[in-house]
């Protein structure tokens, strides 16, 4: 039975109902007309005007679709901005880093003017001296209140601190490092251009103020002392400024005291107090925020009780309880003062050493 659109004796054979419609291929939809360049006449304008039978119809006119322009202008508007900022960026070219600088460093030993008190008991004699109220290892060695600089934003800055604070620690307040076990700690921290530097001065020291391993670390005699009290005081602050466009510069001022006694001696034996201040200023390029190193630049350190007669630039050598200065210096000096020492050997202070 045929379908509603069928005639009623059925498809013709060969008709378009049924197979394949083998003139498909040659029907020609509006748009392929349209495009056609020649157009026939129609009949009566063949008969009107004796024309020929076709005629040449104009080239279409193939313009840029509205979204190919919009697109191309997008990319010319950005493209001369890109230009533009190259040529006129508000951001500052950073200067040129600073060259690195050999360590300028100056040790101070401080004679005490009589016998170094003692004390078997400790902790009276960090009750009964300045470094009363001191906190213990790294807890005295706080961050301070940070912000961004011109130059330099807060995560940098922050770094800085981070990296300074960890070389003093690591410097002053480890065991290993004080008793001269160790070096590694610290020269991990310093900027590559200054381990040449360091290293000399560990093979070769020197008290030429550049070659001291007492300017990069505390490093006492191990054949002489060990720490009766491995809970080192410690006070003082930290400071960053900006010294230019390419570089921060950190302050450290710590002051430490250290409760020693004679190396073998026993915990029975009388303990006496070290103190050692410490002023060491560092410099930071971009390259060593990004390294999580520093330059050291200066170190300057006052310490005591030792005898002037001693070399204090390789190692200290402290006076224990009960001991007195070989030889004696000029005016006395407080390391738990603020102001600086102006004497290549000083005399400690009687202010400075505990009341026993």
């Amino acid at each position: 039975m045929g379908g509603p659109g069928d005639p009623p004796e059925g498809t013709p054979e060969g008709g378009p109902g049924g197979g394949e419609d083998e003139y498909r291929s040659v029907v020609f939809d509006e748009s392929f007309v349209r495009a056609a360049r020649l157009q026939e006449f129609s009949a009566q304008e063949r008969i009107d005007d004796h024309a020929p039978a076709v005629r040449r119809r104009p080239p279409l006119r193939r313009g840029l679709s509205r979204q190919a322009l919009i697109l191309v202008l997008l990319i010319a508007v950005a493209f001369g901005t890109a230009i533009y900022m190259g040529v006129r960026h508000p951001y500052q070219t950073p200067a040129s880093p600073q060259p690195v600088e050999p360590v300028r460093m100056t040790v101070i030993p401080l004679a005490p003017p009589g016998e170094v008190p003692g004390s078997a008991d400790i902790e009276a004699l960090y009750r009964n001296s300045p470094a009363a109220q001191y906190r213990i290892g790294a807890k005295g060695v706080p961050l301070p209140a940070y912000r961004s600089t011109a130059h330099f934003s807060e995560g940098q800055v922050v770094n800085a601190l981070t990296v300074a604070k960890d070389y003093v620690v690591r410097s002053a307040l480890y065991p290993e490092v004080v008793l001269g076990e160790q070096i590694r700690p610290v020269r991990v921290l310093l900027d590559p251009d200054q381990l040449d530097q360091f290293d000399q001065s560990f093979d070769h020291p020197a008290a030429d103020g550049r070659h001291a391993p007492t300017g990069w670390l505390v490093r006492f005699d191990p054949g002489g002392v060990e720490l009766a009290d491995r809970e080192i005081r410690v006070q003082g602050t930290l400071t960053a400024t900006e010294a230019d466009s390419s570089t921060l510069e950190v302050t450290a001022d710590h002051t430490f005291v250290y409760a020693l006694r004679p190396a073998g001696s026993g915990a029975q034996a009388e303990a006496s107090l070290f103190t050692v201040r410490r002023e060491l200023h560092f410099r930071f390029d971009h390259d060593d925020l990004r390294m999580r190193q520093a330059q050291l630049v200066v170190s300057y350190v006052q310490a005591g009780p030792l005898s002037c007669a001693d070399d204090s630039a390789n190692q200290l050598r402290p006076l224990l309880a009960g001991q007195t200065a070989k030889a004696g210096g000029p005016a006395g000096t407080d390391p738990y003062a603020t102001g600086n020492a102006t004497a290549l050997c000083g005399s400690l202070a009687e202010s400075a050493q505990p009341r026993v």
